[in-house]
């Protein structure tokens, strides 16, 4: 039996607000399903009546979530669904209706990774930088690429590539990247709270490439529109507005350091005295960029004609066939849909039995049976043996080394 009394009746009522349209209902779709009348719904909305246990079980049933979801405690995280569904709406069919369901994905993870935090204890830490602002007579690409190389300098990069970008993004800067099958024309959404930070969205079904340079891109809104949630198109027509030509160059910059990338290629003239479709490809393997990223940020900086990469794309160039001919490797990136940091709070909060593991498999996403497998992938570990096996090891994280090394003295 629920405990009501434990229930805030205007959180609960934002909550079932948040499921209802979610699920693309009206409260007079509600109200019949639950068999009372419009106005009585809505005043359990709006927090002024209390909702009876039964029609909190139906309600979830209803919405499909969990009651334990409608009833958690705490306040409901900010509702950014409202921005980002208008800009769904432009888009039709099937498309729509999967990126209306990641928008609600994206709502309910965000409010997931809250609780784990705070059943947990473990705040996230927000290392952002300032928020620039493009009401400036500086060139638009111009400042975006010094913003790019002092956020490097910033997290302490370099001119290097940046491998584990996401773990990067996550644990140094604190963002909450979350990786989703979207529509294919859409490259990534992201949205900022101040109880949450930064929250983005990148579409799983992109190559590696594609997905670092989307969670750039996002990144890059956050400095300049932190507080506009908003969708990214892997396409748009007619000319870029400000803050898009800002994300797009800001990606490039960050990927692809120009003191670097003009370093490699001046290299490669002088050793070859020419610069071929096989240098191109090499170069976007060493930055870990798409080849047509790294074609257009070698015409951005003026080092090969504008247009190469046109005139590739008309040729039918497939660049991961060019990959496999030239021997490059494909680059390892995490496919997981949730941040690294998010699983181990899962699974920490599971050992600690402050979550069953029916919870532990809701915020994992999966049934139990993978639960369990994730949470002996991130306890266990493999040794090698003298003969060349593996033997499985259970990982003491949780031993305290002060209190052992105050045992020994």
């Amino acid at each position: 039996m629920l405990q009501l009394e434990t229930i805030d009746p205007r959180i609960l009522g934002q909550r079932l607000a948040e499921a209802r349209k979610t699920r693309g209902l009206t409260q007079e779709d509600v109200a019949a399903y639950l068999g009372c009348s419009r106005p009585t719904y809505i005043a359990v909305e709006k927090g002024e009546r209390p909702a009876k246990p039964e029609e909190i079980v139906k309600l979830a049933s209803c919405f499909g979530r969990r009651v334990s979801e409608l009833v958690r405690p705490g306040e409901p995280v900010v509702d950014f669904q409202p921005h980002l569904r208008a800009v769904a709406e432009k888009m039709k069919g099937k498309d729509e209706r999967e990126l209306v369901a990641a928008i609600g994905d994206l709502q309910r993870l965000a409010a997931d990774y809250r609780e784990l935090e705070q059943l947990m204890s473990a705040r996230l830490r927000y290392n952002y930088p300032p928020q620039v602002n493009l009401d400036t007579p500086l060139d638009v690409v111009e400042l975006a690429e010094s913003v790019a190389s002092g956020e490097r300098r910033r997290l302490g990069l370099g001119e290097q590539p940046v491998d584990e970008l996401r773990r990067l993004l996550e644990w140094d800067v604190g963002l909450r990247i979350f990786y989703w099958p979207l529509p294919s024309p859409i490259a990534g959404m992201y949205a900022f709270a101040d109880d949450l930070g930064g929250c983005i969205m990148v579409n799983r079904k992109h190559p590696a490439e594609r997905r670092r340079a989307s969670m750039l891109h996002e990144y890059g809104h956050l400095i300049v529109d932190r507080y506009k949630p908003g969708i990214d198109y892997l396409t748009m027509p007619g000319r870029k507005p400000a803050n898009e030509r800002f994300a797009e160059a800001f990606a490039l910059g960050f990927l692809m350091p120009a003191n670097a990338v003009r370093q490699r290629f001046h290299e490669v003239v002088a050793t070859t005295k020419d610069f071929q479709v096989a240098d191109l490809c090499r170069l976007s393997h060493f930055f870990f960029a798409s080849v047509e990223a790294m074609a257009i940020r070698l015409e951005q900086l003026g080092l090969i004609p504008k247009g190469i990469w046109a005139l590739m794309k008309e040729s039918k160039f497939a660049p991961r066939e060019a990959a496999t001919l030239l021997g490059l490797p494909a680059r390892d990136e995490t496919l997981d849909y949730y941040p690294e940091r998010y699983k181990y709070l899962a699974v920490r909060a599971f050992e600690q039995e402050k979550i069953s593991e029916e919870q532990l498999a809701h915020f994992l996403r999966c049934d139990p049976v993978t639960a369990r497998k994730t949470v002996m992938e991130c306890l266990t570990g493999n040794v090698m043996e003298d003969d060349g096996s593996e033997r499985p090891v259970q990982l003491e994280f949780q031993r305290s080394l002060l209190s052992q090394s105050l045992g020994d003295g």
